[in-house]
């Protein structure tokens, strides 16, 4: 019965299509990483646009940030290839929307569910991403 359940474990696993990436940022010692330089290289226009929208823009970069890594996280478990952070784009179809994921790249073609919060000093992001 082991050797079954052992054998099943590594077909899932040579077989994987899917992954997950999670981040959690703590809010207070990312107001400091957030510099003009940082938005510059990490944040689309467009996610920048959406952020500075708030009036505690603070809060929904650093959930678009956890977003980011998350993402990260699961394309890079898939196919080990790292992505830049402009080539992950963050976007919701309205205020406080469902966000999608945009991958500007020339990669295989993944689908990505995304779900992202906030409490507190906290922001998190769980990222699944499948291979299509």
């Amino acid at each position: 019965m082991n050797n079954e359940i052992l054998k099943s474990v590594e077909v899932l696993a040579a077989d994987k299509n899917f992954a997950v990436g999670n981040d959690i940022v703590f809010i207070p010692d990312f107001v400091k990483s957030l510099t003009p330089l940082f938005k510059e290289k990490v944040y689309t226009v467009a996610e920048i646009a959406y952020c500075n929208q708030f009036d505690n823009a603070l809060l929904r970069y650093a959930a678009t940030w956890a977003a980011k890594e998350a993402v990260y996280k699961a394309i890079k478990q898939l196919n080990s290839a790292a992505l830049p952070w402009k080539k992950i784009e963050i976007s919701r179809d309205k205020i406080a929307g469902k966000p999608q994921v945009t991958l500007h790249s020339g990669q295989q073609p993944i689908s990505i569910s995304l779900s992202i919060s906030h409490d507190g000093d906290y922001a998190w992001a769980v990222a699944i991403a499948e291979k299509t």
